[in-house]
């Protein structure tokens, strides 16, 4: 007997670093429903914890309402509360002998060569990560360059501090992160980076790692065009071939404008979708330059539908209007009036009403990436790929999400084309059109 739906599900448990067909899901939520989720922290936590067996630590999935694979689920990202008040993040290396392949997936103790063994933290700073086998030292990464950061009560500001305060926060580093009570990643602050202090920025979160569970199981760091290319023929048990990735949903995109207000639309791979969440950052510029940003506890509120027969790839996006790359913002009444006396004028009597559509592409490096997403959104607009270049360079842009090789193309498409595809009220809804 299948399950009820709930309006509501909370979720406050986590996968342990997969995702896939493999991960029992909870629900399901009802199609309108609402999912309430604690998302810890990403990145370095899971990073410097070597029993996870991928790079983050994200939410149990929750199946939706009569999701069935060839659909899409649209998620409305409603609120994200920053809960840390303190986090730690900076460039990274790699410790040789210290995993097989992916230091984000495949890690031993260098010592007794446990597999993914169990750790603990001896106090604090870059050495305090200890096997609890035979208590060598474990962390695979060092940070080359790192910072501890703080948050003000309203989470709008942000400073860097130095070696002292550092220090401090690191010796209640599991509370200043606010990490869930069934996180069981390593707190990134008790390794007290402090190379960058004083430095003043703005929060701006947004969810790094958010969609609907892929076809096959994965690490969920490498749920994308770009990480997955290491799985690809590695020497660890989730190797998978170039063909396999395919089954891939775009979850990891880490990119800023998938922020509260956004509305995100994931494909259908599995039964009931599975979505899922986690990897929030307070901030980050587009691209992920320093390859991790500040990774923060949150409670995120998502609104999820069921969108039956949109057949995609990849995720679409619809970010906020000032998110929107200039040219593809919509147009004015006054722009629209414009447009007609000039086409007036010169004898074309026929103008497009358009919409903005941004499509996330993934791969190896950006040049993939963004074949990747004209190659989706020509197939999903039912263009060839060569009128798609010339929409997106006249109305629209293509931007880096993550290097190496997360993007989003975005244009003005024609309404009535969005409208038969089901996404019509969608736009106009979250544009006021």
């Amino acid at each position: 007997m299948s399950k009820e739906a709930q309006r509501t599900i909370r979720v406050d448990t986590f996968t342990g670093g997969l995702v896939g067909p493999s991960i029992s899901m909870l629900g399901p939520v009802a199609d309108g429903g609402t999912i309430v989720a604690e998302s810890p922290p990403g990145c370095w936590g899971p990073m410097i914890t070597p029993t996870f067996r991928g790079g983050h630590e994200v939410t149990t999935p929750v199946a939706v309402q009569g999701a069935k694979p060839g659909d899409a689920i649209v998620i409305r990202i409603e609120r994200i509360r920053v809960t840390s008040i303190a986090t730690a993040s900076g460039t990274m290396s790699f410790v040789e002998g210290r995993y097989t392949g992916d230091p984000f997936v495949a890690r031993h103790c260098p010592n007794c060569k446990t597999k993914h063994p169990p750790t603990r933290i001896e106090g604090t700073g870059p050495d305090a990560i200890r096997c609890a086998i035979c208590g060598a030292e474990a962390n695979p990464f060092r940070m080359t360059n790192g910072y501890t950061m703080v948050f003000d009560d309203e989470r709008r500001m942000a400073v860097t501090v130095g070696p002292a305060v550092a220090k401090s926060l690191a010796k209640d580093a599991a509370r200043v992160m606010a990490l869930p009570k069934k996180s069981h990643q390593h707190p990134i602050v008790a390794l007290c980076p402090a190379d960058i202090p004083g430095v003043i920025t703005r929060l701006r979160p947004f969810i790094g790692n958010i969609g609907t569970t892929p076809a096959i199981d994965i690490p969920d760091s490498h749920n994308a065009g770009d990480f997955g290319q290491f799985l690809i023929g590695a020497p660890h048990d989730y190797c998978i071939t170039r063909e396999q990735l395919e089954a891939r949903t775009d979850g990891h995109m880490d990119i800023d404008s998938v922020r509260e207000g956004a509305i995100l639309i994931c494909p259908v791979k599995v039964p009931g979708g599975g979505v899922y969440l986690g990897d929030a950052h307070a901030m980050q510029g587009d691209g992920e330059i320093a390859g991790h940003t500040t990774d923060v506890s949150a409670e995120v509120t998502l609104h999820v539908s069921v969108l039956s027969g949109l057949r995609i790839s990849g995720p679409i996006l619809l970010p906020q209007v000032e998110d929107l790359p200039y040219l593809a913002r919509p147009l004015t009444k006054a722009e629209k009036e414009a447009a007609k006396r000039l086409a007036d004028k010169f004898g074309q009597d026929m103008l497009e009403e358009v919409a903005p559509i941004q499509m996330v592409g993934s791969g190896a490096n950006l040049t993939k990436a963004t074949d990747n997403g004209v190659t989706r959104l020509a197939e999903l607009l039912d263009m060839s790929k060569e009128e798609v270049l010339n929409r997106v360079t006249i109305s629209g842009s293509v931007e880096i999400g993550r290097l190496p090789g997360v993007i989003t193309v975005t244009m003005l498409a024609p309404l009535a084309k969005l409208t038969g595809l089901g996404l019509g009220e969608l736009v106009k809804e979250q544009y006021n059109l």
